[in-house]
């Protein structure tokens, strides 16, 4: 169990999108060492189903399901089997993105592939557009819900290299806020975490790595950045600790950004 897990998310149920990797199963872990009940939903099923096992294994509640969260019909399906499964949905993570997984284009502007263009925004942006509205019913009905957008902290570096990406991540600060106001009136809270360059795929990668090390040598904390150091702020947004949060975006990057 990690360090400091209280079961500050007993019996809620929590979808995490892109959850069978990386920063995502990190989420998963954790949350469900809080006391939910988990759904890991993924456009990879087999490595879904593994994520979801290995839950299992230690006694946690959780379901995988295949989803792909740029196809309105996928996303509410997911909701539903989230729903038959455990009777309700308390919190959703929108984790799901295009980039360490998948290769992306670095690239000027100008020469970016307006197909990578649409891809990213299709995920990054829509996804979560899409979840948010698949799981709105559920949380309306119970007048209570939390809404877990992720950006990334390249918003605030502007990095020129890839453009989609950092506009993809903008958009989901704009949507944050935007939803919060909008559901504000049903308990629902929505609110938005934004990492900084995180270790978050295989450690054993030499490129990333590196590349993750010069990251740290620019932040205030000279260490890389792990999926386990984003963990502990989702489970405060999911918890009833921040119920008076709503609309607000915390960078979580080591001291590279100030917010």
């Amino acid at each position: 169990m990690s360090k400091g897990a209280a079961k500050r998310l007993e019996n809620r149920v929590v979808i995490v999108t892109g959850g069978a990797y990386g920063i995502g199963r990190a989420f998963c872990r954790r949350m469900a060492e809080e006391g939910a009940s988990v759904v890991i939903a993924d456009i990879d099923i087999d490595a879904a189903e593994t994520t979801a096992g290995e839950l299992r294994s230690g006694n946690f509640p959780a379901l995988a399901v295949k989803t792909d969260v740029s196809d309105e019909e996928s996303t509410l399906s997911m909701a539903e089997k989230a729903a038959a499964s455990f009777g309700r949905i308390d919190i959703l993570v929108n984790n799901a993105a295009v980039y360490s997984r998948f290769k992306v284009s670095q690239l000027p502007f100008n020469e970016l592939p307006v197909g990578d263009w649409d891809r990213m925004m299709a995920v990054n942006l829509k996804g979560p557009f899409l979840c948010s509205r698949a799981v709105f019913p559920y949380m309306k009905r119970q007048a209570k819900g939390k809404i877990i957008n992720i950006s990334s902290a390249t918003f605030f570096e502007g990095l020129g290299t890839i453009t989609h990406y950092v506009t993809s991540k903008a958009g989901i600060i704009g949507l944050t806020r935007s939803l919060a106001s909008a559901v504000a009136q049903y308990n629902i809270n929505v609110n938005c975490i934004a990492p900084g360059r995180t270790l978050s795929e295989d450690p054993s990668d030499a490129e990333a790595v590196a590349e993750n090390e010069q990251r740290a040598s620019v932040r205030g904390f000279k260490r890389i950045e792990r999926p386990e150091d984003l963990t502990g702020t989702v489970v405060f947004l999911a918890s009833d600790d921040s119920d008076f949060i709503t609309g607000q975006t915390i960078v979580v990057d080591g001291g590279t950004v100030f917010n």
